[in-house]
């Protein structure tokens, strides 16, 4: 078994550093300035989480009035400030209330908790009931919303670039699910694995995103963050599962950079060795499975990701090839020799990762 309770939590955020980095040189301060107290903001945050690993968090409990199988969420607004988690304005059943972010961070937590159940059976990110906590109005122009190992936190954009990151509810789920894979596999945050650990966070956003709007696989955009753009940039979403490095082209944030097959991988020392980027690869690959098997993406495709993640067999530190020759696996042990096994195992090939 290679899992280790959530031990080793990571600092992971939705938008990559590269992009950080590129409108932290900007020209216009308006566009800089909010880039780069969201690159000091977020290494802080790192180095917090890093911190607390080796000198041990205080352990989650769920309240005595929390069922099991049913949600436990409450919402903070940190007030524009960084302090967390900030002042309390939700909790679980209360009702709406007049600010958006609020309902839409409390919705996207219900909504990753119910796929979550509802399809695989496991009670919050944790398999046990981890109450979800999330913060909102986090600084001053924020440009992130991440997962720090106990909790989600969304800023609100700095209306040039991004907008309020409540505002994808694929966001929400990608973030989650790290906390899913913090739980698991544990997957190292470098490389081919954090690679990995990247797209499954978007395979599962992507999933709670078609899962809450009803959509089939056919029917979805498999985009990453739609939304979260503002006007002024020439761009769909953060990433393109159906066509990496598509996603944006923008006089400021530059192009995509994300490749869609290995003839294209990118080998660097930036972003933990391109977590944010390789990681087009494995979710290209699942978007070919999931839209050759057709129906809803989280009963086939879904589940056999599912499978590999919580199965065991899952190193920390795991290849792509090692990835998908578990996936070519799991289809088998779940649904025999036929279209789901067929489908699995082309899908890989056509991205040029060996399942041998």
């Amino acid at each position: 078994m290679t899992t280790n309770g959530g031990r080793r939590p990571v600092f992971c955020t939705i938008v990559p550093p590269h992009v950080l980095d590129r409108l932290a040189q900007a020209e216009d301060p308006a566009l800089s300035g909010p880039a780069r107290r969201t690159l000091q903001r977020d290494a802080y945050e790192r180095t917090q989480r890093r911190l607390t690993t080796v000198l041990g968090a205080p352990a989650v409990a769920v309240s005595e009035a929390a069922e099991a199988g049913t949600p436990h969420r409450t919402v903070y607004d940190a007030q524009h400030r960084t302090g967390l988690p900030g002042r309390k304005v939700r909790g679980e059943g209360d009702t709406p209330g007049r600010d958006a972010t609020v309902n839409r961070a409390y919705a996207g937590l219900g909504a990753t908790f119910e796929l979550l159940l509802t399809a695989y059976g496991r009670d919050s990110v944790d398999g046990a009931g981890l109450p979800l906590n999330a913060t909102v109005h986090y600084g001053e122009d924020y440009n992130n919303a991440f997962w720090n190992g106990e909790q989600m936190v969304f800023g609100d954009g700095d209306g040039e670039i991004f907008l309020d990151f409540t505002i994808a509810v694929d966001v929400i789920g990608h973030e989650l699910a790290h906390g899913v894979t913090q739980h698991t596999a544990n997957l190292t945050y470098f490389g081919q694995p954090g690679a990995l650990n990247e797209s499954m966070s978007d395979v599962f956003g992507s999933l709670i995103k078609q899962y809450t709007l009803g959509q089939s696989a056919a029917d979805a955009d498999w985009l990453i963050g739609a939304g979260l753009l503002a006007p002024r940039v020439t761009g769909e979403a953060l990433r393109s599962m159906k066509a990496p490095g598509t996603a944006y082209d923008d006089d400021v944030l530059g192009k995509d950079p994300q490749p869609a097959t290995m003839d294209d991988y990118v080998r660097t020392g930036r972003d933990n060795g391109g977590v944010h980027i390789n990681s087009g690869i494995p979710n290209h690959a699942f978007y070919l499975a999931a839209t050759a098997l057709g129906g809803n993406a989280w009963e086939k495709a879904g589940q056999v990701w599912y499978d590999v993640l919580t199965g065991g067999e899952l190193k920390e530190d795991a290849s792509f090839a090692e990835f998908a020759t578990l996936t070519v696996g799991a289809a088998r042990a779940r649904f025999g020799g036929g279209d789901e096994l067929d489908a699995v195992a082309k899908a890989w090939e056509q991205v040029g990762v060996d399942t041998a």
